[in-house]
């Protein structure tokens, strides 16, 4: 008899060891914005009494491993705080599901911060403050005459100017070409047939003949 309830005994053992040992789970799911269902990125997923989770991808997916009977809490920044159960006699071997956060906004009281102790000081302060002149101040040595023009003349051309000397240069040339701009033939007063006219009715006026009282 004694051997016959020993031996039931250690056939009971590994059943009643499997009872106590929690199935584990692969929980996954997808953490969306209230009811649009757009993913939050980097929202945690954790299980407090385990100190183990994770956190959502940027389209709020999430995939960790849990036992049964764990509670898993998900929170983000913005939104309340959720917690999610899974059934402690679950038997599948994974757990899906969609947590819909609702947002949490808190407005903050405002802070006014004042370099004074007390609001009348500072206007007593800001009364009897003096701006500084023109005549010796930052300002005016930054547009000394002198200072400009070294600047000027050592400061070199950079990547704006040198494009807009191209495109200036380019239109010249366009427009030397069409003869809207001056040319060295233009300019020439030899070729010029205009310059010619006016230099033959010069000489019919008499305008080059010599006067007297007048040294040329």
């Amino acid at each position: 008899m004694l051997s016959l309830v020993l031996f039931t005994g250690l056939l009971a053992a590994p059943h009643a060891w499997a009872q106590g040992k929690r199935r584990i789970v692969q929980f996954t799911g997808i953490v969306a914005s209230g009811d649009s269902l757009l993913g939050v990125p980097g929202a945690s997923v954790y299980v407090p009494k385990a100190g183990r989770g994770t956190t959502t991808n940027a389209y709020g997916y999430f995939s960790m491993a849990v036992l049964a009977g764990d509670s898993v809490v998900i929170r983000s920044l913005g939104y309340r705080n959720q917690t999610i159960i899974v059934p402690a006699d679950y038997q599948r071997q994974s757990f899906s599901v969609i947590i819909s956060l609702k947002e949490d906004a808190t407005v903050l009281p405002e802070v006014r911060i004042f370099p004074y102790a007390t609001e009348q000081a500072f206007k007593r302060a800001f009364l009897a403050l003096r701006m500084p002149t023109e005549k010796g101040s930052a300002a005016a040595d930054n547009l000394n005459e002198e200072l400009m023009r070294k600047i000027f003349n050592s400061q070199p051309m950079g990547a704006t100017a040198n494009f807009r000397q191209t495109m200036s240069q380019q239109q010249y040339n366009y427009d030397r070409r069409m003869g809207t701009a001056p040319n060295p033939h233009s300019n020439n007063p030899l070729l010029n047939p205009f310059s010619w006219l006016q230099l033959v009715k010069q000489v019919k006026d008499g305008e080059f003949k010599k006067k007297e009282g007048t040294d040329y």
